[in-house]
């Protein structure tokens, strides 16, 4: 199935073929996003350094003005953004104790 932009579609298969495709980007783009945490995890000096809360807001912030850019909601993006920063953490935590551990 072709998959049309959003504007274009004028079923609900179109639509859910649109979202299910672009369900599967993200989740290719998450992949790519927990590698870098993966290298975070071998690349910090100590544990400690997992947790960095100005680096925290800044991903945040940076989230929002790209949410704003494109007329996206921006409180929906920051709280998405604050999930996905959170759950990063987590698992970078994780890994940084499993490759020392």
């Amino acid at each position: 199935m072709t998959i049309l932009p959003g504007a274009e579609c004028t079923t609900m298969t179109e639509v859910r073929a649109g979202v299910d495709s672009i369900d599967r980007e993200l989740v290719a783009l998450l992949a790519r996003r927990f590698a870098y945490m993966d290298a975070a995890a071998r690349i910090k000096p100590g544990r400690e350094a997992v947790r960095d809360e100005a680096r925290k807001a800044q991903v945040i912030d940076n989230a929002r003005a790209a949410a704003v850019a494109m007329g996206v909601p921006e409180a929906v993006v920051a709280d998405l953004w604050e999930r996905l920063v959170e759950a990063s953490i987590g698992y970078e935590l994780a890994r940084f104790d499993a490759m020392r551990g």
